[in-house]
């Protein structure tokens, strides 16, 4: 039988219950300690070459009243521990699956000698280049499209220019200037005036 505690590729492990859950903190018990063993094989099953561990390679031992114990995993033939290197890779793999089965998170639930990992970035589902591709695209269709509109802008006011001059032209010919207070025709540029003083009768 293999004693736990400070033997060769053991870990300790420190639970926080009450400290995570309050009120609603659960008693630590052989269920608890069942779950756990559970949990562990479930992360060593994971590994290549040890699906065939079990609950029962999982064993506990000197635990204490604060919830805190040893663990080792040993093989199926139970006559050695497995190797530390697998057990770390096992719990690191696993580590949010644990979490969650006892509520808790890296902080109340401590694999002492087990660093807690980040937990990875998710993929995107659109490749980051074609999210790229894409902004770029809608820059170079908003600028052509405020291009087309800034021409056909230009265009109205060049083909409303002549008509506004032609327009200002006829209002200051159909105005009548007052000279000496008596109102006058203005002259005809355009078709001329014929002054009656010099026909011919």
């Amino acid at each position: 039988m293999f004693t736990c505690r400070g033997a060769e590729n053991a870990f300790k492990v420190r639970l926080s219950i009450r400290t995570a859950l309050g009120d609603k903190a659960y008693a630590w018990d052989t269920n608890e300690e069942y779950l756990f063993k559970a949990m562990v094989a479930f992360s060593m099953r994971k590994v290549a070459n040890r699906e065939k561990t079990e609950i029962s390679h999982v064993l506990l031992c000197n635990v204490t009243q604060r919830v805190s114990f040893w663990f080792v995993v040993t093989d199926p033939s139970e006559k050695h521990t497995l190797p530390a290197v697998e057990v770390q890779e096992a719990i690191r793999m696993n580590r949010n699956r644990i979490n969650n089965a006892f509520f808790l998170n890296d902080q109340t639930l401590e694999f002492l000698k087990i660093p807690s990992t980040l937990i990875p970035p998710t993929d995107p589902p659109v490749p980051i280049w074609i999210i790229i591709f894409g902004v770029i695209f809608c820059i170079v269709i908003v600028a052509i499209i405020l291009l087309i509109l800034s021409g056909i802008r230009q265009r109205r006011r060049k083909d409303k220019g002549p008509s506004e001059v032609d327009d200002t032209e006829d209002k200051c010919e159909n105005t009548i200037t007052i000279e000496n207070g008596i109102p006058c025709d203005p002259l005809d540029t355009k078709g001329g005036h014929v002054n009656d003083a010099f026909m011919t009768e």
